[in-house]
Formats: structure tokens, C-alpha cells, sequence
């Protein structure tokens, strides 16, 4: 009796996925990749813009951009005839703002730099009375200190305050730094530039890239300050690692500024903040 061919057996569902299901994929990427691209060039832009910023063809972005029309997040202007942004693509941006807690979204930070330097952080906001403490972390040997949560910085005398003095270009702000300033003991205006104290330190600040200070505000304790920015690029809060003078590198371009400047920079990044990195911190 003569043997039967066997039939040919159908791919296993475990296999590679079938074409289409990859061209699906494939076809989700690019137009994530046009509306990202388009996010990217300010939210607005030509189609030979997109096209070349995106890297493909001006016919194959624009069929990706007749889908996201149809889906309401891009539309195009009837005068200029470039594209921009659309109101699906806003309100998916409100909700992610909604979620953009700086004090939730530094506690990664604040526990890396914890552990890494074992140096003690906290973040910072601006309050009514001041900058204020809002979230804070210890060494497994913690530096003896007077500052909690809750506790308000100087603008002058704290790293934390003199980095919102330099980012914040507020009548109160500058207000409370003169008033400061006024009150201030010899010996600590002879720490500040005697011509134009206040817009000497703030320009230092913002040079650096993020503030320092050497028992200027708690004696034999030294901090680095770096700025925190929200989408809109302004500063929103400050992170702050401080240890014992003896033992904590605090100058401007040492590993422990770089290491605070990089944080805040992550912190930044969620946030929606899209400045590029110094890659002199290792970013």
C-alpha cells in the first residue's frame, strides 16, 4: 500500500507574527514617530520640515499625516499650509500634565543621589514665606541638622534659595533678597560682591548651572543647588544635596554638582522641560 505524503503542517501561533501584524506595528512607529516629530520642531511645521526631520519621503509622511487628521491630533493651517498640533494631541498633553508632580517625580532622583554620594538631599519649592523644603532624604549616617520638611531656605544664604533667586526674575523674589540683604550681618555682605551683590550672585548661578555655598547659611555645612524646570522652562523647584564641609566636595564643577545637575535635569525631562544636557556632566 502506498504511503501517504504527509500534509504540510500550518505555522505555529508561537511563530514570528504574520506580516500584516508586523506592517501594524510598523505603521504605529512612523506615525508616532511624525507626531513626535512634529512635537519636536515646536508643534508646527511644513511638510518638507517633518519630512526631512523624520528622515522619510514628503509622500510618505504626508499619508501619516492624513490619518492623524482624521483622528484629530494634528490639523493643518488653510492659509500656510503647515501642520501643527491638534486638540486630541492637547488634552492628551493635559492629562500627562495633570500627572507631572515634581515632588513625586524627584523621588528616584533623591534616592540615587542618597545612595550613590550618601551625602543627605532634599527638593524644594517656592512658598509664600520662601523656598521650602517639601521632600527630604538621609544617609544611613545622617548629617546632624536643623532643616526639615516644612523648614524655609534664604534666598542668599542657602544654595537652594540663591538657585531660585537666580531663576526667578519675580518682584517678590528680588524683594525678599533686598530685605535679606538689608538685614544681613558684616561678615555675611563681606561674602558678596559689594557693588551689585544680588545680580552678581545671580548671574554666577546661572553660569554654573546650579548654586554652592560653604557654611554660609548652617555653619560646617556645604550644599550644591540645581534648578528644576517645568515644560514651560521655568524653574519650579530646586534639588539640593548638603553634607559636613569637611567631607563634601562643594565646588561647582566637582562629581557631586555634576551628579545634582544631572538629576535635576531627569527631574526636568519628566516634566515635559526639552533642553539639552552639558555633556560635560556626563548626561
Amino acid at each position: 500500500m502506498p504511503s501517504k505524503t504527509p500534509k504540510p503542517r500550518a505555522p505555529s501561533a508561537a511563530a514570528s507574527p504574520a506580516p500584516d501584524r508586523r506592517q501594524r506595528v510598523q505603521a504605529v512607529e512612523t506615525g508616532m514617530a511624525v507626531l513626535k516629530g512634529l512635537a519636536r520642531l515646536g508643534g508646527r511645521a511644513t511638510l518638507t520640515a517633518l519630512a526631512a526631520h523624520v528622515q522619510e519621503s514628503p509622500a510618505k509622511v504626508h499619508r501619516y499625516l492624513a490619518s492623524l487628521i482624521e483622528q484629530e491630533l494634528v490639523q493643518q493651517d488653510a492659509v500656510t499650509q503647515q501642520y501643527y498640533l491638534g486638540l486630541q494631541t492637547l488634552l492628551l498633553g493635559v492629562a500627562a500634565m495633570r500627572q507631572a508632580d515634581p515632588i513625586r517625580l524627584a523621588e528616584p532622583a533623591l534616592a540615587r543621589l542618597r545612595e550613590s554620594l550618601e551625602v543627605t538631599c532634599f527638593l524644594a519649592v517656592m512658598g509664600n514665606k520662601g523656598p521650602t523644603i517639601v521632600r527630604f532624604e538621609e544617609p544611613g549616617l545622617p548629617v546632624t541638622l536643623n532643616v526639615r520638611v516644612g523648614s524655609v531656605m534664604p534666598l542668599l544664604w542657602s544654595a537652594t534659595g540663591r538657585v531660585f533667586l537666580a531663576q526667578l526674575d519675580e518682584p517678590a523674589v528680588l524683594a525678599r533678597a533686598r530685605a535679606e540683604l538689608d538685614a544681613a550681618q558684616p561678615e555675611q555682605r563681606a561674602l558678596l560682591d559689594s557693588a551689585d551683590p544680588i545680580g552678581t550672585l545671580r548671574r554666577a548661578v546661572r553660569s554654573a548651572g546650579c548654586a554652592t555655598v560653604r557654611d554660609t547659611n548652617l555653619k560646617g555645612i556645604s550644599a550644591v543647588a540645581a534648578p528644576v524646570a517645568d515644560y514651560t522652562g521655568r524653574t519650579c523647584a530646586v534639588l539640593t544635596a548638603l553634607g559636613a564641609t569637611g567631607g563634601f566636595d562643594a565646588s561647582a564643577d566637582g562629581p557631586i554638582a555634576a551628579a545634582v545637575r544631572r538629576e535635576a535635569r531627569a527631574i526636568s525631562t519628566l516634566l515635559g522641560h526639552q533642553a539639552d544636557a552639558p555633556a560635560s556632566d556626563g548626561a
